[in-house]
């Protein structure tokens, strides 16, 4: 872990640096400025537009009664792709702006999946659940007339034999 963090914050901003003055050398200062503010621009209003498109799609997948999986994975994908946006440098923002194309976002999102299954499949990493509030007890007194009147505190899809 320790490599990757080194990797992180010392190689990948010196390579950062060594870009900007390569580009810097090509097409000059002003215009390498130039450069950083656009990419900053079409990265914020990507960033927006994806945003909003995924909380409607969030929003509508909850509505009926669905899981919105694929909207939560593209949530976390386009808020990485606006942070790397933020991050100064030609290679973060080519890797933001990719994030946040719906084309090849999908591709991540497939690459991240696969890869998360793998993981869970070698036992490599555990997933976990848990519900906020009360549940009802295993016994078979807890059936669903004790759900009726309130609130539920679980998701409607799961049944009490399921919990």
């Amino acid at each position: 872990m320790s490599a990757r963090l080194f990797f992180l914050f010392l190689i990948v901003p010196a390579i950062e640096l060594a870009v900007l003055l390569q580009i810097g050398r090509w097409i000059g200062l002003w215009a390498t400025i130039g450069l950083i503010f656009a990419t900053a621009l079409a990265g914020s209003y990507l960033a927006r537009r994806e945003g909003l498109a995924t909380w409607r799609a969030f929003q509508q997948r909850l509505a009926q009664g669905q899981l919105p999986g694929r909207e939560i994975i593209d949530g976390v994908l386009i808020l990485l792709s606006g942070a790397l946006l933020i991050t100064p440098g030609v290679l973060t923002d080519l890797l933001g702006l990719l994030g946040l194309l719906p084309p090849t976002r999908t591709l991540i999102r497939r690459f991240l999946i696969r890869r998360l299954q793998r993981m869970i499949e070698q036992q490599a990493v555990r997933l976990y659940v848990s519900f906020q509030g009360t549940m009802p007890s295993d016994s078979a007194a807890a059936s669903e007339a004790e759900w009726s009147g309130r609130p539920r505190s679980r998701p409607h899809y799961l049944n009490d034999t399921e919990a």
